[in-house]
């Protein structure tokens, strides 16, 4: 065969002109054509991306993000090694702003998040969480926008997928990617609902200016927004996954979740240091004696400093409303009978329990009232662990390791929302929590529990183990931890009495995923049992005990989900629309339109069971 010579000249131009039709190519291709209803459709998604965006400026939600950084195992797919915690009450009148996430290709345009970067680490330098900053708290707050400010067709191409339910909303499902080059352009996939085109979903990541390898410094994430009020939409929920993050971190990961509650609350006084906190009107319970004992006035004093710190704690969106039917109310307060009765706790006032809004494990007292945390609550997997918490609780009580009593002059607690976590001390000294310990087990011993307290010691024994790497988790920011100071757990002898914990066995449930039990309603902060099956594992990756795991909720419209919420004596107004829902008529997600689906089928072992059973013990 006979090969012809290329002049060197040639071949060299040849290249160049290659190469600069290479560099020219663009990064993404065109999207697909839209047909007019599907154009429409995108059009009033983009003008209501504003619309969110005008709503947020006039909001002050609390942001909670938890972390957890992970490594493969080979029987568990992969396990928490390291995990952290951030919380900020954000002012979006003000923006946020951090320099990591500084558009700088975009000009001033591009510049939503300037603002002041106080705005939303007030809190989290209030609870001393700034100290091991791995991760900028406005990277993972960004990730409930699409783009503040370049969402429109000349900067992204849209094609559309499919039409899709998620709950009972029909969405329209595109897929976007950016046509300009920018730091900070989302890449990935919309859900549109179709009624007014507000996006209710999306899912991907975000990319640099020049190259996809710029794109690393960004994480995959898929954020969802809730209908909160009648033609309201706002994030409510982000979650994080990555695997195998930079040449450094070969097999590591990342998982976490982003919350956002109390869009209701009212915007705190800014310019002073003082805020005005609503105290209700002292109640005569002296029944029908006309004085008062030292014993009753002492009593009384505490309680009112009591229902000042709850007030102040609800105001500031820490603490959920009080809901008559609510867990809290409808198990928590029926295991504290089933603990009082049998070992004739006899209270001046009834004890009652209330919910932290924190995902940190902890707990503590305030006068007759029991703090529990959301993440606490929902990682307890039975009944008699949660009585095992309970009872130490109980017996704080019981001793009078009680709240400091400064409180009850009002003036004490005028102070703006970030600084509540530094005022408010209401955690326990060592000594107090030594004491407790004791009388909470003669407690448990007496009560109907004592057949189950091996079974109650597997969550003592999980929190322990777990409590090793997930530091943050069980730090408290409000309480007590239920782990000592050396990692030890303060219920110990109940931890030793525990079988030894056995991955393989399927049946031994030691502690649930985060998430598990409860939902925070993003708007009024109230909180509600999930509607939800609770399935037993199938293997021993299923149990993900304390772990971080994906969001996903059926959605529904403001006004459906007002239809289908119990009715509760007194409650003014409507409940917004709530996560977890699951109409009777509404197509899972990806369900296609006209297709009723199947009930679901039960597993076998279902962990339903595993719901406390709230069985009062006979009152002789």
């Amino acid at each position: 065969m006979k090969f012809r010579k290329i002049p060197l000249a040639f071949l060299v131009l040849t290249l160049c002109v290659s190469w600069a039709n290479a560099k020219k190519a663009p990064r993404f291709q065109p999207g697909h054509q839209l047909t007019p209803e599907q154009a429409a459709l995108v059009e009033k998604a983009i003008e209501q991306e504003k619309v969110l965006i005008k709503s947020i400026q006039q909001r002050t939600p609390l942001v909670e993000t938890y972390i957890q950084n992970t490594r493969p195992d080979i029987k568990l797919y992969e396990v928490p090694v390291e995990d952290q915690y951030m919380l900020s009450r954000v002012d979006f009148g003000k923006g946020f702003f951090d320099k990591t996430y500084d558009t700088r290709s975009t000009g001033s345009k591009g510049k939503f998040f300037k603002g002041s970067f106080a705005a939303i680490t007030g809190l989290t330098k209030a609870l001393g969480l700034d100290k091991r900053f791995t991760y900028s708290p406005t990277g993972f707050m960004q990730m409930m926008f699409l783009d503040p400010t370049g969402f429109d067709e000349q900067h992204y191409a849209l094609s559309f997928v499919r039409r899709e339910f998620l709950g009972s909303v029909r969405t329209w499902v595109f897929d976007v990617h950016p046509k300009v080059s920018g730091m900070g352009r989302f890449y990935g996939r919309i859900w549109i609902e179709d009624e007014d085109g507000n996006i209710v979903r999306f899912n991907g990541t975000y990319t640099g200016p020049r190259s996809a390898e710029e794109s690393k410094y960004y994480f995959h994430f898929d954020s969802w927004r809730m209908n909160v009020q009648p033609g309201i939409w706002l994030p409510v929920a982000i979650y994080v996954e990555e695997t195998n993050r930079g040449e450094g971190d070969k097999g590591t990961g990342l998982k976490a979740q982003t919350h956002f509650w109390g869009y209701s609350l009212k915007l705190p006084t800014r310019d002073s240091e003082n805020v005005s906190v609503k105290v209700e009107d002292a109640v005569d319970k002296s029944d029908d004696s006309q004085d008062v004992s030292p014993l009753q006035a002492s009593r009384a004093w505490v309680t009112q400093a009591e229902n000042n710190v709850l007030d102040r704690l609800v105001e500031a969106g820490l603490v959920a409303p009080l809901t008559p039917s609510g867990f809290e109310t409808t198990v928590l307060d029926q295991i504290v009978v089933n603990l009082a009765v049998p070992n004739n706790l006899a209270f001046s006032d009834p004890v009652h329990c209330r919910v932290l809004l924190s995902t940190t494990i902890e707990a503590t007292t305030v006068g007759n009232t029991i703090l529990l945390s959301k993440g606490l609550i929902d990682a307890v997997p039975n009944e008699e662990s949660y009585a095992s918490i309970i009872a130490l609780e109980l017996a704080h009580i019981a001793l009078g390791h009680h709240i400091d009593t400064r409180y009850a002059f009002n003036d004490r607690l005028l102070f703006p929302d970030e600084a509540t976590f530094q005022k408010i001390d209401m955690y326990h000294t060592d000594h107090d929590d030594i004491d407790a310990a004791k009388a909470a087990q003669q407690y448990l011993q007496t009560s109907m529990y004592k057949d189950k307290l091996p079974s109650a010691g597997l969550f003592w024994e999980q929190l322990a183990e777990r409590g090793k790497v997930l530091k943050a988790l069980n730090t408290p920011k409000l309480g007590d931890s239920l782990l000592k100071p050396d990692g030890t757990p303060w219920m110990a002898d109940l931890a030793h009495s525990a079988p030894k914990i056995d991955w393989d066995d399927l049946a031994q449930i030691p502690a649930l995923p985060l998430g598990s039990r409860l939902k925070t309603d993003p708007w009024d902060d109230k909180v509600h049992m999930l509607n939800a099956k609770m399935y037993a594992p199938m293997n021993a990756r299923d149990k993900m005990p304390l772990e971080v795991t994906p969001v996903y909720f059926k959605l529904q419209r403001y006004d459906a989900a007002r239809l289908n919420q119990p009715a509760v004596p007194g409650a003014p107004g409507a409940a917004p629309a709530q996560p977890g829902g699951n109409p009777a008529a509404a197509p899972p997600a990806g369900q296609p339109e006209g297709d009723q689906p199947a009930a679901p089928q039960q597993a076998p072992g279902d962990a339903a069971a595993q719901q406390p059973s709230t069985t009062a013990p006979s009152q002789q």
